[in-house]
């Protein structure tokens, strides 16, 4: 399978992303992509991040620690999963989806496989992050590597520890750490991202973002399904952890993304 034939099967056409939606994600390094997953999608999900939760215990996100391309795999202020690719179908979604994948690509181009797909729970009263981007340099504008998608498996609020982004950061030729004295203070131009559960943000990962502090009593939910270009290593080797059970009832689109055909 090659990079035509994959959008081909996954369903994607020039008309999945209007050009207003491609050129606000190119300028701002976002995008909202609205209400993608139903209630009932949501529920079934968060039943079974429950149920890993509880199975895997202290050794939940272990996936991330074992990588040498994540710079902090642990996580205080957050509850993490992650290899959820092998953890039950109910995850297939979150790399297969159309839209997701036609702004996936229109930021980073058709060679793309996902480097990670990962749950991440701010826990109350935590969930701060540095701002900061996914890569370790800056890069000529346009030779983008890498690209985050946020599902809200909970309504992301002002309160609830919603991921903030610096709209056109992407842009720059700086990059947090050299600008900021202290990254985890507000930047004048950040936004949150707020919508309602079941929506799916996209945002270029060179934007400059970072989780803010969850202020409630409950956890606030999320999955990360995080891409890459093909020439680059993946956060989780999807090869080194596939199953055989996993691979066999995948299609061969879902294969190519994955990088295990």
């Amino acid at each position: 399978m090659n990079m035509v034939d994959w959008k081909k099967a996954i369903g994607i056409s020039q008309d999945t992303l209007s050009v207003e939606e491609i050129s606000f994600l190119a300028q701002q390094g976002y995008l909202n992509l609205g209400k993608i997953l139903s209630t009932a999608e949501v529920e079934k999900i968060n039943q079974r991040i429950a149920v890993l939760a509880d199975l895997e215990g202290e050794a939940a996100g272990s996936e991330l620690a074992d990588s040498k391309y994540i710079r902090h795999p642990k996580e205080a202020g957050a509850d993490r999963l992650a290899d959820l690719v092998n953890k039950g179908s109910v995850f297939d979604v979150f790399y297969s989806h159309p839209k997701v994948l036609a702004g996936i690509a229109a930021v980073l181009g058709d060679q793309i496989k996902l480097s990670s797909l990962n749950y991440r729970a701010a826990k109350p009263g935590m969930g701060l992050q540095k701002l900061h981007v996914d890569w370790k340099d800056g890069l000529p504008h346009g030779q983008y590597r890498v690209c985050n998608s946020i599902w809200l498996l909970d309504d992301f609020t002002a309160r609830n520890g919603a991921t903030r982004v610096v709209p056109g950061s992407h842009l720059w030729d700086k990059l947090p750490q050299d600008e900021m004295p202290d990254q985890e203070a507000s930047h004048p131009d950040e936004i949150l991202i707020q919508g309602a559960v079941g929506s799916v943000f996209i945002f270029n990962s060179h934007t400059w973002h970072g989780g803010t502090t969850n202020q409630t009593d409950k956890l606030r939910r999320s999955m990360h399904s995080y891409f890459c270009t093909r020439d680059q290593n993946q956060q989780v080797d999807q090869r080194r952890y596939i199953l055989p059970e996993t691979k066999t009832r995948l299609a061969d689109a879902a294969c190519y993304l994955l990088d295990i055909n």
